[in-house]
C-alpha cells in the first residue's frame, strides 16, 4: 500500500509565551487534525493568560527569510496568517506570498488579544485590506475586527451580520467566515460563511467558560489543516467549528493559568 504524504500547513503569526494562542496554538491545532505544521514567527510576545507584557517584532528580513526557507524546501498545502503587528510586516508577508502563490491562504486579521491588548497597529489595517486580504482564500474576522476593517459599528443582529459579511467580501477575499461570538443576547453563537453565492449559518450552543484564550487562532488553523488535507473550504470550516466547540467545552479541564485559560487542543487524546 502506497503511503500518502502528510498535508503541510504553514502558520505566519506571533509567538505566545503562555502557549495558548499564536504560533503555539496553531501548531497544536495542526497536529491535532493530522497536518504537519511549519511556522514563521512575526513577533515575540511576553504573554500569559492574564496580560500581554511586551511585544518585540521580528526584523522584516528575518520574517522574509523564514518564509523563503519554508517554501524553498517544503510543499506547503495551506497557509494561515495571524498576528502580523505592523504595516511593514503585513507588506513583507504579502510580497512573499504573492511570489510563492500558495493555493490556499486563510487570513485571521488578529487585532486584539483576549486580555484586550492591541496586536495590530492602526496604521497596518489599510495595508492588510489592500495587500493581504485580496490574496486570501478565506478571512476569519470576529465582529470587532470586521467593524475595524469596514470602519463601521459592530452589528447587533444576525441580519446586520449578513450585510456586514457581504461588505467584507468586497475586500477581495475568496470567502468570509464572520465569527459571531461577540453578538450579545443570544443563547447560540452563530458564524456566517459566505463565498459570494451561498450564505451559510453555522450555529452552536454558547459555552459558558472564561477559558477561551486562542479560540480565533485555533479555529483558523483548524480550517487551514482541513483545506491542506484536501477538503473544500466550507467542509473545512464545518470540521473546524466542530473541533473548536469541543476544545472549548473541554477547556475547563485543563486548569492552566489564572486568567483566560487556553482551549483544549488535544481533548481527543486525554
Amino acid at each position: 500500500m502506497s503511503e500518502k504524504n502528510i498535508p503541510i500547513a504553514l502558520t505566519i503569526a506571533g509567538s505566545d509565551s503562555g502557549g495558548g494562542a499564536g504560533i503555539q496554538a496553531d501548531l497544536k491545532a495542526f497536529s491535532a487534525l493530522g497536518a504537519y505544521g511549519a511556522s514563521v514567527i512575526t513577533a515575540v510576545t511576553a504573554q500569559n493568560t492574564c496580560e500581554v507584557r511586551a511585544i518585540h517584532p521580528v526584523p522584516i528580513k528575518v520574517v522574509s527569510e523564514q518564509i523563503n526557507a519554508v517554501f524553498d524546501d517544503l510543499k506547503v498545502d495551506a497557509v494561515k496568517t495571524g498576528m502580523l503587528g505592523d504595516a511593514e510586516t503585513v507588506a513583507c508577508v504579502a510580497d512573499c506570498l504573492s511570489r510563492y502563490k500558495p493555493a490556499l491562504l486563510i487570513v485571521d486579521p488578529v487585532m486584539v488579544a483576549k486580555s484586550g491588548d492591541a496586536l495590530l497597529l492602526d496604521s497596518a489595517v489599510d495595508m492588510l485590506k489592500k495587500r493581504l486580504i485580496p490574496l486570501a482564500s478565506l478571512i476569519t474576522p470576529n465582529l470587532p475586527e470586521a467593524a475595524v476593517l469596514l470602519g463601521c459599528a459592530e452589528p447587533t443582529t444576525l441580519a446586520q451580520m449578513e450585510m456586514m459579511t457581504k461588505r467584507l467580501m468586497e475586500l477581495g477575499a475568496g470567502a468570509v467566515l464572520l465569527k459571531g461570538g461577540h453578538l450579545e443576547n443570544s443563547a447560540e453563537a452563530t458564524d456566517l460563511f459566505y463565498d459570494g453565492e451561498q450564505m451559510v449559518r453555522l450555529s452552536s450552543p454558547r459555552l459558558l467558560t472564561k477559558n477561551t484564550h486562542g479560540t480565533g487562532c485555533t479555529l483558523a488553523s483548524a480550517i487551514a489543516a482541513g483545506v491542506a488535507a484536501g477538503l473544500d473550504t466550507l467542509t473545512a470550516v464545518k470540521q473546524a467549528k466542530e473541533y473548536i466547540d469541543a476544545a472549548i467545552a473541554a477547556a475547563d479541564g485543563l486548569q492552566v493559568g489564572q486568567g483566560h485559560g487556553p482551549v483544549h487542543h488535544f481533548y481527543k487524546y486525554w
